[in-house]
């Protein structure tokens, strides 16, 4: 009997959101590999199934293509891609090599480049209006794209190119495949603390997200199973906001009036 539950794939899908998204996916029903540099430290699992582990290396375009070509074989499809591989370590720019800041493009930018090209390889060949629908890639983008980013400039500046190429990719592989980013905020995971500090620190940049909190992985997973569902199938070019509303403008705290 065929398995006709989605096979998704999870970039950076081993810890932290990537490990979110990857759960989130298991407890729709769906069949996950998640893949990265180095192997979880510990299975990846979610109402008693449990993401299948692939290593790869993302940045090398040719090893991307094998990857995929591989998945869609051994499982017999491919119906999601989720592209969250990526981060940054903090450096304001005048501090940092240029050979630094290029590996961060290439990671945050060209690595989803690479995997996408090789998923839409394996996603082109499905016919719409089937019952498999349309096929989904999502980007995990964030707000440091849309705003000033000290200390993680590269990184933002790859951010922003990576949703102005998921609109670019929704209109040019369209129908057969969607396109959207969800656009993350500020998130809680194990190294929260290389951006936030301790937890008092963490406790006061949670107080300045309007809904009091920090995302959780789960926040993102339960984000990017919708845009891969059929729920979504009007939705591509898209850019999901996830950041609870968006960041206080400074400048109504600094002001002498209407407070």
């Amino acid at each position: 009997m065929t398995d006709t539950r989605q096979v998704v794939v999870v970039t950076g899908g081993t810890r932290g959101v990537g490990a979110g998204i990857a759960r989130s996916f298991l407890a729709a029903g769906a069949r996950v590999v998640v893949c990265a540099r180095r192997p979880p430290d510990g299975p990846v699992e979610a109402a008693g199934a449990t993401a299948e582990f692939r290593p790869i290396d993302l940045r090398d375009a040719e090893a991307a293509h094998t990857f995929f070509a591989e998945v869609a074989a051994d499982h017999g499809r491919l119906d999601a891609l989720v592209n969250n591989a990526g981060g940054t370590p903090f450096g304001l720019l005048a501090e940092s090599g240029p050979a630094r800041q290029a590996k961060i493009v290439e990671l945050n930018l060209l690595a989803p480049l690479y995997a996408s090209l090789a998923a839409y390889e394996v996603m082109r060949d499905r016919e719409p209006g089937t019952d498999a629908g349309a096929a989904s890639i999502t980007m995990i983008g964030s707000v440091s794209g849309s705003r000033p980013s000290p200390g993680t400039g590269a990184y933002g500046a790859a951010k922003a190119g990576l949703e102005n190429l998921a609109r670019t990719m929704a209109v040019e592989w369209a129908p057969q495949v969607r396109v959207n980013t969800v656009v993350l905020g500020l998130a809680r995971t194990e190294s929260a603390h290389l951006h936030y500090g301790d937890e008092g620190g963490i406790a006061q940049v949670a107080r300045t997200v309007p809904l009091g909190r920090l995302a959780e992985p789960s926040d993102v997973g339960d984000a990017c199973v919708f845009l891969a569902s059929d729920g979504a199938r009007y939705i591509s070019g898209a850019a999901l906001h996830l950041h609870g509303g968006g960041e206080r403008p400074a400048f109504l705290d600094a002001a002498s009036v209407n407070h």
